[in-house]
This record gives C-alpha cells, sequence and structure tokens, in this order.
C-alpha cells in the first residue's frame, strides 16, 4: 500500500473534513473524530481508524498543556485500567467485521456520542462505572477513535476545565495506548504516518482558525451544527 495512491480529490476532502473537525473541536469541545469518522471511512476507509488516532494525540497533547494542573488519575485510573480489555474487544472487532458491519458499528457510536452531548445523562461515578466506561471508550476508540462519549458522560458535572484536563490527559494516554494495539495487530504503517503528516496543516489552520475567532462565535450555534454534521454523516452510513 502506498500512500500517494490517494487521489487529489479524496485528499482534499479529507484536509477539509479534518480542519472542520479540528475548528468545531476547540470551539465546542467535540467534533474531530466524531465528524471525521463517518465522512472519512466514506472518502477513504483505510485512513480509519489510525489517522483519527494519531490527530486525536495531536489535539489532546495541545489540551493537556493548558489544562494539566487540573489532572487528577484517581478520577481516570480505573477507566484506563478498564481501556485494557476494551481495547482488545475493539481489535477483535476489528479483525474479524466485515466493513459492513464496521460501518454500522461506527454510524452507532457517532449517534451515541450525539445523544451524550444532548442529553447529558448524570450517572454516579464510582469503581464499577468508571472501569465499564473504561471498556467501552476502549471498543470505541479503537474502532473509530472516538473513545471520549463513555468518559465524558461521567465526568460532565466536574468544573469545565476539570474535565478538559483530565479528558486531555486521558486522551493522551489512551491514544498512544490504542496506537500500540493497533501496531501490535499489523494496522499501523508507515503511509498513515506519511498521510498524517500531509494532513497535520489542515488540522492546526482549523485549531488556529478557532482560536482566533472563538470570542466572536455563538458556541451554542456551534455545539448544533456539530451535532448536524455528526447524526447526518452517521445517517448516511446507515443507508
Amino acid at each position: 500500500m502506498q500512500w500517494l495512491d490517494i487521489p487529489l480529490s479524496t485528499w482534499l476532502g479529507c484536509a477539509l473534513i479534518l480542519a472542520l473537525g479540528a475548528f468545531l473541536q476547540r470551539i465546542t469541545g467535540f467534533g474531530l473524530a466524531v465528524v471525521g469518522a463517518p465522512v472519512l471511512l466514506m472518502l477513504e476507509p483505510r485512513l480509519v481508524p489510525v489517522l483519527l488516532v494519531l490527530f486525536g494525540l495531536t489535539v489532546s497533547l495541545m489540551m493537556v498543556r493548558h489544562y494539566w494542573r487540573e489532572v487528577r488519575f484517581e478520577h481516570i485510573g480505573l477507566a484506563l485500567l478498564g481501556r485494557l480489555p476494551g481495547n482488545a474487544l475493539g481489535i477483535w472487532l476489528l479483525l474479524a467485521a466485515p466493513m459492513v458491519v464496521l460501518e454500522k458499528l461506527i454510524a452507532a457510536i457517532v449517534l451515541f456520542a450525539v445523544l451524550v452531548t444532548l442529553c447529558r445523562f448524570r450517572l454516579a461515578v464510582n469503581r464499577l462505572t468508571l472501569f465499564g466506561a473504561g471498556i467501552l471508550s476502549g471498543i470505541f476508540g479503537t474502532i473509530a477513535a472516538i473513545g471520549g462519549p463513555p468518559i465524558a458522560l461521567l465526568l460532565h458535572a466536574m468544573p469545565p476545565d476539570s474535565v478538559r484536563g483530565n479528558l486531555a490527559a486521558y486522551f493522551t494516554l489512551t491514544s498512544l495506548l490504542t496506537l500500540v494495539t493497533l501496531a501490535l495487530a499489523g494496522m499501523v504503517q508507515l503511509w498513515h504516518f506519511q498521510v498524517a503528516l500531509t494532513l497535520l496543516p489542515a488540522v492546526l489552520a482549523g485549531s488556529a482558525l478557532a482560536d482566533a475567532i472563538a470570542h466572536r462565535v455563538n458556541k451554542r450555534w456551534m455545539q448544533r451544527l456539530s451535532v448536524t454534521l455528526c447524526t447526518f454523516a452517521a445517517l448516511m452510513l446507515l443507508l
């Protein structure tokens, strides 16, 4: 597999959706993987999930640099432990399930993320729920690089900066774990990094634009746009 066999039109489409995803993530807190996964799956399935994991790690590192003082590993330790069997189950699904089944699974994961964003259910935070959220996060994160919603569902009652810091730390560690897991399964190739380097400017540009105009943007409207895009993309996969 050579990365140069990706058509220019496909590459441009990937760059556009990643820039939009990075922009939405910096404004609303989510968007890169939730918007990107279903669209990239339609444009170029070979890029999912490795490319999104790489960019998820990039964005998480940028965020943890700002919020590292808020990180408390007692909040995410058990979730990290649960991530191990979750990653194993995710790899099994990636290797065993046909593409049509994976498309439906990714669509369902995206719709779950939308539901979490809209409804904000309040669940008890304890050892069992943290471990269970870690397992779901591992499955979702390995299949589609969307490991955040199960953890965010438990932590959203915390102060906003604390949520951002702990989620950023969690995503940094779990993205590294997922990359290792995918590599051990033979699913990470050199060309993934080559493609990622060519698309990195689009992600950085989307993030920088969000930083520049964040104070002028209505976050509620941007969140509605994110949810609409995610839902539409997921429904397209289900059809």
